[in-house]
């Protein structure tokens, strides 16, 4: 049964990051936000740094055992992820690191893959991953994909548009990193036929073609890509070229979902607790104490609000926990990463769009970055899953319905 408490080292960790979050991301917050496209240089050198001598857990690694215990590298991980987005979302995605490339490399990948591939994050400068699914024609639909891969001797050869790609321009172009593309080697199988590939910085044939102007988490790039006679190594293919039949190929794809679906929960809970410390802390300014322990009926409206926005959060965040932990346990957390990723992207979209009313023309204005908060949070109810399909796969799950019997 999961233990709700944190461990000594957990919490250690939580508060050596909280005041990298405090120290490091909030005053530059404002500044990199209107200044999209740019890169904070001196942060993002700083956390490389840090992520090489220190625990390595925020950065897609992390221990896989204690000497003695369960393993604890995707609850710290969880951890973690909420006290640097409570510093600033975009800074947090803008981190050198492995990113979704790297947890589909450790979902999918073979032991000889996740050492060639993951290795090169260990020394010299900054790097990054990236994981590219998304296309023109092809948003929350992954199996409607149409970039292909074919055979060629001993390469394959990839062509295809991806969009919306995280950290894809870094990924891509401006490190010795890689992006992860997902690309079919069979039209005619389906879902069984989505594979994914491997390909390397400055690989002939791959080309960032745009850089999106966002709404939020504007701090972090996120490109489209093109995929022209791209040629890769026949070995970087994750897992199996067999195609099976129906969606036993795709699943082994799919589970890179299980675990970066709990990180997304947890960088949308560092959102929301941010918007709710920063309602707090207004209050108490002016005197209001929100009054626990009372009769619902004698609460005011503020206090009835504030206190739901609580209780959101924390629902998210026991059902993030509880994902996590199954990851470390080793077992299959399908539907809790489908309901803790679903749980995360509504509550914070609520918290911060009700501490902008709350506060009112406070909470609109510039003055302070409550407003940011409040467009940071919409994507983690997007991405890795819209709201929509984790509800389904939630459905699915609990009522034993396959895709073709609930879509």
């Amino acid at each position: 049964m999961i233990d709700f408490e944190l461990s000594q080292e957990i919490v250690n960790s939580r508060n050596m990051i909280h005041m990298v979050a405090e120290q490091g991301m909030r005053p530059i917050s404002r500044e990199y936000d209107e200044r999209e496209h740019e890169k904070p240089w001196d942060f993002l050198n700083m956390m490389w740094s840090a992520s090489q001598t220190a625990n390595p857990v925020t950065f897609g690694e992390g221990r896989k055992k204690e000497k003695e215990g369960p393993s604890i590298r995707n609850l710290q991980s969880a951890v973690t992820i909420e006290e640097l987005s409570w510093g600033d979302a975009g800074l947090y995605l803008s981190i050198p690191n492995p990113g979704l490339g790297g947890a589909a490399v450790s979902a999918a990948g073979t032991t000889e893959q996740k050492q060639r591939f993951l290795a090169r994050f260990k020394g010299g400068e900054p790097k990054w991953g990236a994981m590219a699914i998304t296309e023109p024609g092809c948003g929350s639909d992954s199996a409607a994909i149409t970039t292909t891969a074919v055979r060629d001797g001993d390469q394959w050869v990839i062509n295809g548009t991806k969009i919306f790609v995280t950290s894809g321009l870094m990924a891509a172009e401006k490190s010795d990193g890689f992006v992860v593309v997902w690309a079919t080697v069979d039209k005619s199988a389906g879902r069984g036929g989505i594979k994914a590939f491997v390909v390397e910085r400055g690989t002939p044939g791959m080309t960032v073609t745009k850089v999106e102007h966002k709404m939020g988490i504007r701090a972090s790039d996120t490109a489209m890509i093109v995929f022209e006679d791209c040629r890769i190594p026949i070995d970087n293919l994750l897992g199996s070229a067999e195609v099976k039949k129906g969606t036993e190929g795709f699943k082994g794809v799919m589970a890179t979902f299980d675990a970066t679906r709990p990180a997304v929960a947890a960088s949308a809970i560092g959102i929301g607790r941010a918007a709710v410390d920063f309602v707090r802390e207004v209050l108490d300014k002016e005197g209001i104490k929100i009054r626990y322990g009372i009769a619902p009926k004698k609460l005011t409206t503020l206090e009835r609000d504030f206190m739901d926005m609580e209780a959101h959060l924390q629902a998210a965040r026991l059902l993030t926990w509880r994902a996590s932990w199954m990851m470390d346990q080793g077992m299959h957390n399908n539907l809790e990463a489908s309901m803790s990723k679903a749980k995360a992207g509504l509550a914070v979209t609520q918290v911060t769009q009700k501490a902008v009313e709350l506060l009112g023309p406070l909470g609109y204005s510039r003055k302070c970055l409550l407003e940011k908060w409040m467009r940071d949070a919409k994507i983690n109810d997007i991405f890795e899953g819209t709201q929509q399909i984790n509800l389904m796969i939630i459905a699915r799950r609990i009522l034993g319905y396959s895709s073709k019997e609930l879509n």
